[in-house]
């Protein structure tokens, strides 16, 4: 029995076969098209990204691959069969053997070969699989051929359309004609140091260089003040905590290693509060009893200022050609190709009984036109600029009488977001008539509020955007063009006033400014923006998944979720000041609450020592705990400036902006002791403040008597 089943399985072995095969097959068809109808279903009506279709075409070809590589397979065993049973017909012995089981050779006649269809049954299947998957492969290839038709079709105004709105999800303002289609960025783009004061480390600054290089800076422009290291007689202009000489140098050529150029910033006119405060200078003011402005009318003023410029001019021209030892690396000479003289927001002008007998517009053009030849004539390679705000009351006819547009190029500049506002068309007319080139500014700190703690990144950024659209506009209009864009971070209002926002805090507004005024607009592709990159932010930006952009300003316009996982230089010193700013208005809020809008420790209650010793406990009882957490910032703090600023910048921070809370929650803790000693309390009506209604002028019935 078992021997006839093996002889009838034998005789059939190829029609086993070929069922099994197609069964394998079919199975193995059916597996692969429920793949690609599952993968296709899954997928949204919208075209593909090129990497998801490119994975698609590389599934596509390893299914095809493996079915390609089964059907070759099963192919060579048909075939060895095949040859196998040829062999067996024409061999002369009637019995073959199978192991230990012996096999008669059949009587009958041989049996026919496999008909056409079963032999070609794989090479079918194999062709209408391949025929499928080409078939999927040149409808993708339309689709993409297809997006990138209607991508052509767009036009221009289109691609700025979906380009405003993008800025419009990401909160970032909107300047019409300012896209990736807009005008080209500016030549120079300057990052201004404001130094008075409040003197970052070297080593600080050394280590944000290469920041500002990636992020499109060109050069600097380095204010100065009592920071400067003078020496000889006007060594008493120098502050006590003032650069060394040697130490400047070496910064400047880091900077020229960096390729940044530099332009040195030295006041000579108004702001010179940090010379004319001195003993023995206070005879060069223009008005007795301030400092602000210097009387250009004393011969005395223009020595000084020439001494001044001379040894600010020789110190950069040194670094400029310093040769260096045969065994010493070579230095790079810095770029030194113009010097910024100020002359802004000049008060009094003309108060002096010299100048009173003389114009404004005369003094200001004479006193600017006298420094400009003195540098022209010492060091004519250098070109001079000054700002501009003295120039935009004065006539066309007064600007060409001064010849000033031979010697000096004007820095315009305009911190809010209408700029056409301060600079309207007319005056970008007169500029042009009289200066063959002019430079701009903008800002990207200490521009909306003399003792902000963290800069409005929104407004600035505005700020610098409208700056591109201007410059645009009105370039075309000098002989030589705008040359460049100055974002200026000033570190305090003047010389007197307190501390703004610290430059630390000021660097994710500098670099948002700084990366789009350098590529001409703002890119919403957080892969054509150097931002992610440069700041060395750990945020992988994914908008598909967390459903908002990688960059949002709508909620604060000071802060972005992007800066808290990045870690620049300073970032810590940020992250603080965000932390502190949160606190303060906590508790700035609490302080209120008690003082003017609670019923019981109000000024009132305090006046007349009375209130409810159980109300007012309630009202401190998170005072002592408060005040404890401002002092453990108030040590954060020193800890984390001290990287930066040394122990006097330091100290003044701490001071101006953590010690007035902590002395207002003492002095409430105060005014409630004075409510909860008391113990008895008087009838009413209470007693008449006499001294309030004295100053007030008010009068009551018992002082009339």
């Amino acid at each position: 029995m078992h021997s006839n089943l093996w002889i009838f399985i034998w005789r059939r072995k190829l029609s086993f076969l070929l069922v099994v095969s197609g069964l394998v097959l079919l199975g193995l068809w059916t597996w692969a098209i429920l793949i690609d109808t599952t993968a296709s279903s899954a997928q949204p009506p919208v075209a593909l990204a090129s990497s998801e279709r490119q994975q698609q075409e590389t599934t596509g070809y390893q299914q095809v691959h493996i079915i390609q590589k089964l059907i070759a397979q099963a192919n060579r065993v048909l075939r060895a069969e095949r040859l196998k049973d040829n062999a067996i017909e024409k061999s002369p012995s009637p019995v073959q053997r199978l192991g230990n089981v012996r096999f008669l050779r059949p009587t009958q006649a041989k049996k026919a070969p496999l008909p056409l269809s079963e032999s070609y049954l794989f090479e079918q299947e194999r062709l209408k699989i391949l025929e499928q998957q080409q078939r999927q492969r040149n409808a993708g290839m339309e689709e993409l051929n297809a997006n990138a038709e209607d991508e052509r079709m767009l036009t221009s105004s289109e691609r700025q359309t979906q380009y405003e709105h993008e800025l419009q999800r990401m909160g970032i303002p909107v300047v019409a004609g300012i896209g990736p289609d807009g005008p080209r960025a500016p030549a120079e783009r300057l990052v201004h140091l404001d130094l008075k004061g409040a003197p970052p480390k070297l080593s600080f600054l050394k280590e944000l260089l290469p920041v500002l290089r990636e992020l499109g800076a060109t050069g600097l422009l380095i204010e100065y003040e009592d920071m400067f290291p003078f020496s000889g007689a006007l060594k008493p202009l120098a502050a006590l905590n003032a650069y060394k000489e040697d130490e400047l140098r070496d910064f400047l050529e880091c900077a020229a290693l960096h390729g940044l150029s530099v332009m040195p910033l030295i006041q000579t006119f108004g702001h010179m509060e940090y010379v004319l405060k001195l003993s023995g200078y206070e005879q060069l003011r223009e008005l007795a009893i301030s400092p602000q402005s210097i009387c250009p009318s004393q011969p005395q003023s223009m020595a000084l200022l020439e001494q001044m410029l001379t040894q600010v001019i020789e110190l950069h021209l040194q670094c400029l050609g310093q040769s260096t030892p045969a065994s010493a690396a070579p230095r790079a000479p810095i770029r030194f190709t113009h010097i910024h003289i100020g002359c802004d927001e000049v008060q009094n002008m003309g108060a002096c009984s010299n100048c009173r007998q003389r114009m404004r517009s005369e003094l200001f053009l004479s006193h600017v036109v006298s420094l400009a030849h003195f540098i022209r004539r010492q060091w004519p390679e250098l070109g001079v600029v000054i700002w501009d705000d003295q120039l935009r009351s004065m006539s066309l006819s007064e600007l060409q009488n001064s010849q000033v547009g031979s010697y000096v190029e004007p820095m315009v500049w305009v911190y809010a977001s209408d700029i056409y506002r301060f600079i309207q068309p007319q005056l970008w007319d007169t500029y042009a008539k009289i200066f063959p080139g002019a430079w701009t500014a903008s800002a990207f700190k200490g521009a909306f509020g003399e003792s902000l703690l963290v800069p409005p990144l929104q407004q600035h950024l505005e700020n610098n955007i409208r700056w591109l659209a201007v410059i645009a506009k009105e370039g075309g209009r000098f002989a030589k063009g705008i040359r460049g864009l100055a974002l200026t971070g000033w570190q305090r209002y003047d010389h007197f006033a307190v501390l703004c926002e610290l430059l630390p805090v000021g660097l994710p507004s500098l670099m948002t400014s700084l990366s789009t005024v350098s590529k001409g607009y703002f890119s919403t592709n957080p892969k054509d923006n150097e931002l992610v990159r440069v700041m060395q932010c750990a945020f992988q930006p994914d908008s598909r998944r967390s459903g908002r952009p990688w960059l949002d300003l709508h909620q604060n316009g000071h802060h972005s979720q992007l800066f808290d996982v990045c870690t620049y230089p300073g970032h810590m010193i940020y992250k603080f000041a965000m932390r502190l700013l949160e606190k303060l208005s906590e508790i700035g809020v609490y302080l209120q609450h008690t003082r003017e809008e609670s019923a019981w420790l109000s000024d009132y209650n305090v006046r007349h020592n009375f209130s409810s010793p159980l109300r007012v406990r309630d009202l401190t009882a998170r005072a002592p705990m408060v005040i404890e957490e401002l002092r453990m910032m108030a040590r954060e703090a020193q800890q984390l400036l001290y990287e930066v600023y040394d122990q006097y910048t330091v100290s003044e921070f701490i001071e101006q902006q953590i010690y007035p809370t902590i002395e207002a929650l003492q002095q409430q803790l105060a005014r409630a002791e004075k409510l909860l000693q008391q113990r008895t309390w008087p009838q009413r009506p209470l007693p008449l403040a006499l001294k309030v209604q004295e100053d007030m002028g008010l009068y009551t019935s018992q002082q009339q008597q």
